[in-house]
């Protein structure tokens, strides 16, 4: 599974990411945590705020932090 968080690196992505890998860690599977910092790279996806989160390259969410609850129900819907 991969993981990636997309944003320019602010406090808010970063949180993301955190809440990713900890959402990784409790649920014990293996995966790839991501950070995607190019725009270009970013709008390929069509997402136009940050930070993002995309398992399996499905835009999940956009322009909020998901909690760690969240991303665990996101990665669940992906297995």
């Amino acid at each position: 599974m991969q993981i990636k968080i997309l944003g320019s690196g602010c406090a808010n992505c970063k949180k993301l990411e955190a809440n990713a890998k900890e959402a990784v860690k409790e649920l014990g599977v293996e995966a790839e945590v991501i950070k995607v910092e190019d725009f270009k790279e970013i709008m390929k996806y069509g997402v136009m705020r940050t930070p993002a989160i995309v398992i399996n390259e499905k835009v999940k969410m956009f322009g909020k932090v998901c909690t760690v609850e969240e991303i665990k129900s996101y990665i669940k819907d992906e297995m």
